[in-house]
This record gives structure tokens, C-alpha cells and sequence, in this order.
């Protein structure tokens, strides 16, 4: 059968004018011209109880309000898009920073909307919710508000807190976008010294020598913007602990954990129940280097490709139409929607995939709730790992597409939960391309992956949480320099991987690369991947013991992260409470199971390669 060609560039041109037209500068300032209407609006806004005045008026706002925040969301993840695709652009730059100006007025319509709600006796604000259909359509989202104003400041102090963010909290996020976008790396590629972005330089060369070569130019360009950058972390993460004295909060774990609508309980509960299981990783690291004729893993071998063992056949290379057309079916097996949906995404061109310079590193989803759809960003590689990446980004898209018809404030979902859907599309990828290996080696492959993203998400995240943690815990008391990041940054690393990578083999300068340290809307950028990957695991456990009707209880559970608690979410549709450790243990047992298959290939192998 011969491969369907899928675009690899994306199409903004459907979704709104160009940023450099007339027309989306109209587009925009009509934005604008309405969002501080409304937060004028609201500064003097009508009692929450059930008088019919009232509730009109309340209806006509929070209708406005959908409106204007499902369009800025439209005008950010645009802007976002074009400043991906093109890291160089200033006039890109300068419309990111132009978005983030308009926060005052949505954080000004935010904050006088969950004041008056706070104010409002229950039985008062029960009676509103219930006044109206557009009301109680939204009850989630009000409660959610209601609940929100315990963390604020005096009003006052909100609306100049939102002001000085601009330039200051978000400042220092830009700051570190701006300088890392255009860093540029020396490597030798084929006796030359080339020019790089940060994102095209891998570590997943079959070369032990290019990846350690990539690895210390990479560290090197990194190490020239490292004082910098602990300049941008120490700020960020001081303005935030400051915040924080002010509000009230116990300490700098409360909001994120309520960012993310779970509780303190179950964050303790996925870490130790982790903590005690995950040692087994380390015999999959030590057979893995084994298997590559090394004495234990450094950082960079972490994503190297197994070696090329006699009778494994050629290079594991997957085209892009040959990852499309692996997912498409993977997708199908699980459900006839999700594939018809990835199907409609790759080939209506919501995907930037090319492998070109001047593009931004990593990857994201982002959606335009105004068009019901979504785009994704990324550099694909020609590897397995790039595969998974764009299941896992098409998993993001799909969550948003199930959210489609629910209220714009209902289609809002916490972190932890957005990475359900995405690790849950990985797991659904990895489980066909296991069944279906054509040879233990094949196999070999790809559970190698699936522990590799086990490593990930269980050991390297687990170093962010831990260095974050021990950051903001010292960060009360002083400013940190870029040295003592560095050591902070190597003594979380080997508490996550339980000393399992070779001395001098770590990456202690990783605070100054990692872009989630330095997003200033959302704290704590790491343990809800975590949690999103033992969920998905746990999830699709429990859909292959449940047979074919699952693919509708798994709709539910994502329609239900826009409106229930994290807790109450997997309750209520997957009957797991989530403050014990019993779920946790079910997904940590996969993991163990996938160590084991991968031992005993390796070993097989191994034990005919001296055959050999």
C-alpha cells in the first residue's frame, strides 16, 4: 500500500488574518475596545442573589465574558503559533508582549467577578446559580471563582499587581524567551562546525561521540546566558513567594496544587507510592547500557537508539506519512472518533511538523475556541520519539475537540488532567506498535521507548518537582546564584534517579534550558506530567479490562476535567480515589511489567549476539 502524503506545515491563514494586515490590527483593537468596556463594567457589578434585575444583568456579563476571553484565547495561541514557527521575528515578539498588556483587564474583570461572588451568602449565591440557564450551565466555573478569591489580595492590591506583572513577572518569562529563542549552537556535523538552534540539536545520534559532542556544546551555549537566566528564575519565583506572604498561603505548593484542583493529599500519596516502586527503572538503565557496550548511562544516552544489533535489521527511521499513518490506526483500534479525528487534523494541516532552522524548540497544543479547533507545533526528527510526541500533542487536540460544545468557561481544564489525554494517546500508540513488532528486537525498540518516557515522566520529572521544591524553599530567604542552581539542579538529579546515571554523567546546568521553569502564568510546571502519565497508565489498564464500551467512559472522564475537581473527575468515572495508593500502584505495576519484558529480550539478545 503505498504511504498518503501528510502536510508537515500548518495552516493560520483559516483562523484569522495575518498579524501584519489592517485587518487583524481591527480585529485586535476591537478586541481591546471590548475587554475594558467590560472590566469598567464590573467594577460596579450587581448583587449576587435572585432578583430577576440582577440576574439579567449578570447573564448579559458573563455572556460578554465568554465572548471576549474566548477571543483573546484566539489573539494568544495566534500569536503564540507565529512567534513558534518563526523564533527570530521580533514583530512577533512585540505582539506576544502587546497580549500579555491586556492582562490587566482580563485579571480586572477576574478579580471583580470572584470578589462579588465571595461576597454573596451560600444561600443567595445558590439561588443565582439556579436563576437562570446561562448560569447554571456554568455553575462549575462560578464555584471555581468563588473558591479562587480566597487567594487574593485586596482588590486594590490585585488590579496594581496586575499592572506591574506586565513588566515584571511576565517580563522576566519573555526576557528568558527572547534570549533563548536566539541562541545559537556550534556542533560538528560530518568535519564541519555548523550553526543550530537549541531544539535541533539531539541526543539521539547511534553515536556515543555525537551525542556527548552535542551534549557539551549545548552546555556551553546554555552556560553563556546562565547568569542571566538565574537572574529571570530568582525574580519569577520571588515575585510569586511575595504574592504568596501577602495572600496568606501555607507555603509555595498551595496554589499551584489548587491551579490544578487537587489536593495536597494526593500529590503525597503519587510521590511516595513512585519513591517506592520506582527503583526497578534503574535495571532497565543498567540494561540498556549493557546493551549499547557501556559501563552505565550519562545524561545524553538517555534517548540514544539501541545499537544495531546482528539480525535486528536497518535503521528504526520513521518517515512523518508513516507516523501519521501508525497513529491514524493506533488511534482507529481504540476508537473509530479519536482516529477520524486525527485523521481530519493532519490532514487539514493543524500540525507544523518540518525540521528547518529559525523555529522555537519543543513542542505545545494550543486551541481557538472561537473555530473549534486546535493547532499543534513541533520538529519532527524521523524517530519513534518524535511519533510519540505527535500522538501525544494530537491527544491534547482531541481533549479540546470532546470540550468543543461545552461552555467556553467548562472547556478550561488544569494541567494535571490536560495530560491525561495526551500520555493516554501514547500509551495507545506504544500498545499497537508492541503488538504488532514484527521481531523481538522490534519489540525491544519499543519498549525501550515506552521506559524511556517512564523515565521521563517518573525520574527526570521528579527532578524538576524536587529542585523546584528545595528552589522556592531557599528562595524565601535569597537569591540563589547560577553555581548554587547548578548544585541544587545535580542533587535533585541524583535523588530522582537513585544515583543510577555515571558520575560526571549529569546535567547539573538544566535549570537554564528548561523552558517550563521560566512560564510565568502556571507554577510548579512538572508534577502534572507526572500525574497525567500514571493516569493515562491506570486509565488504559482499566479500558482493556473493561473491553469495547471503554472508549465511552473515557469520553466522560475528559468531558468531566472542565467541570469536576481532579479527585472527583477519575471518581466519578473511573471509580478510583485518588488519595490512596491503590490506582497509582495499578499504573506503577505496567511500568514494572514493561522492565521485565525488556530485561528478558535484552537478555535473549544479548545471549545470541555472543553466538554470533
Amino acid at each position: 500500500m503505498a504511504t498518503i502524503a501528510f502536510p508537515q506545515e500548518w495552516d493560520l491563514d483559516s483562523l484569522a488574518p495575518a498579524p501584519a494586515s489592517n485587518e487583524f490590527r481591527e480585529q485586535l483593537d476591537g478586541l481591546k475596545l471590548r475587554l475594558r468596556r467590560l472590566a469598567d463594567e464590573t467594577d460596579s457589578l450587581p448583587t449576587v442573589d435572585s432578583r430577576p434585575d440582577n440576574v439579567a444583568r449578570w447573564v448579559q456579563l458573563i455572556l460578554e465574558y465568554e465572548f471576549v476571553d474566548a477571543t483573546a484565547a484566539d489573539f494568544r495561541a495566534l500569536a503564540d503559533c507565529y512567534a513558534a514557527a518563526d523564533a527570530e521575528n521580533k514583530s512577533y515578539r512585540q505582539l506576544q508582549a502587546e497580549l500579555v498588556a491586556i492582562s490587566p483587564d482580563r485579571e480586572q474583570i477576574a478579580t471583580n467577578v470572584e470578589f462579588a461572588l465571595r461576597d454573596a451568602s451560600d444561600a443567595n449565591f445558590n439561588e443565582f446559580v439556579d436563576a437562570a440557564p446561562e448560569l447554571k450551565r456554568n455553575r462549575y466555573f462560578l464555584v471555581t471563582r468563588r473558591r479562587n478569591a480566597e487567594m487574593r489580595l485586596p482588590k486594590s492590591q490585585e488590579l496594581l499587581a496586575a499592572d506591574l506583572a506586565v513588566d515584571g513577572i511576565h517580563g522576566w518569562g519573555r526576557l528568558f524567551d527572547r534570549i533563548s529563542s536566539s541562541l545559537k549552537v556550534q556542533v560538528q556535523e560530518k568535519g564541519k562546525l555548523v550553526t543550530r538552534s537549541p531544539g535541533q540539536v539531539q541526543f539521539d545520534s547511534p553515536q556515543r561521540t555525537v551525542r556527548e559532542n552535542n551534549f557539551f556544546a549545548l552546555d556551553n551555549a546554555w552556560s553563556t546566558i546562565a547568569d542571566t537566566c538565574a537572574d529571570a528564575i530568582n525574580h519569577i519565583a520571588g515575585t510569586r513567594l511575595t504574592a504568596y506572604r501577602h495572600i496568606g498561603l501555607k507555603d509555595h505548593l498551595e496554589a499551584p496544587l489548587r491551579a490544578n484542583r487537587m489536593t495536597r493529599e494526593t500529590l503525597d500519596t503519587m510521590w511516595s507510592t513512585i519513591s517506592a516502586n520506582k527503583s526497578v527503572l534503574n535495571q532497565y538503565l543498567a540494561k540498556k547500557a549493557q546493551l549499547m557496550g557501556i559501563g552505565q548511562l550519562a545524561w545524553y544516552d538517555q534517548w540514544a537508539p539501541l545499537p544495531q544489533l546482528p539480525g535486528s535489521g536497518n535503521s528504526d527511521e520513521i518517515s512523518y506519512d508513516q507516523a501519521c499513518e501508525w497513529i491514524v490506526g493506533s488511534f482507529h483500534s481504540f476508537s473509530p472518533e479519536l482516529g477520524d479525528f486525527a485523521t481530519m487534523s493532519l490532514r487539514d494541516r493543524w500540525v507544523e511538523a518540518g525540521n528547518r532552522p529559525g523555529k522555537q524548540q519543543g513542542g505545545f497544543c494550543t486551541g481557538f475556541p472561537t473555530a473549534r479547533q486546535s493547532r499543534i507545533f513541533m520538529t519532527y526528527t524521523n524517530s519513534a520519539d518524535s511519533m510519540s510526541t505527535l500522538a501525544h500533542e494530537l491527544g491534547h487536540a482531541y481533549h479540546s475537540w470532546v470540550l468543543r460544545d461545552e461552555p467556553v468557561f467548562l472547556q478550561d481544564y488544569p494541567m494535571n488532567l490536560a495530560e491525561t489525554a495526551s500520555t493516554f494517546a501514547e500509551a495507545v500508540l506504544g500498545e499497537q506498535r508492541l503488538e504488532h513488532a514484527g521481531s523481538n528486537y522490534d519489540r525491544l525498540q519499543i519498549l525501550d521507548g515506552m521506559l524511556g518516557d517512564a523515565v521521563a515522566f517518573l525520574m527526570n520529572i521528579h527532578a524538576r518537582f524536587l529542585f523546584e521544591d528545595e528552589f522556592h524553599r531557599r528562595r524565601s530567604a535569597a537569591e540563589l546564584t547560577a553555581a548554587e542552581l547548578d548544585e541544587l539542579m545535580e542533587k535533585a538529579q541524583r535523588e530522582a534517579y537513585l544515583n543510577g546515571l555515571a558520575e560526571g554523567g549529569w546535567n547539573p546546568r538544566f535549570w537554564v534550558s528548561k523552558l517550563h521553569f521560566y512560564i510565568t502564568s502556571v507554577p510548579f510546571y512538572n508534577f502534572p506530567y507526572t500525574f497525567g502519565y500514571l493516569l493515562s497508565l491506570g486509565v488504559y489498564a482499566i479500558g482493556k479490562e473493561s473491553g469495547s464500551d471503554f472508549s465511552h467512559s473515557y469520553r466522560q472522564l475528559l468531558l468531566a476535567t472542565g467541570c469536576r475537581d481532579a479527585e472527583d473527575a477519575v471518581l466519578s468515572t473511573m471509580g478510583f480515589d485518588l488519595r490512596k495508593p491503590d490506582f497509582w500502584q495499578k499504573s506503577l505495576t505496567i511500568v514494572a511489567e514493561r522492565v521485565r519484558q525488556f530485561v528478558e529480550l535484552a537478555d535473549q539478545i544479548l545471549a545470541r549476539t555472543k553466538d554470533v
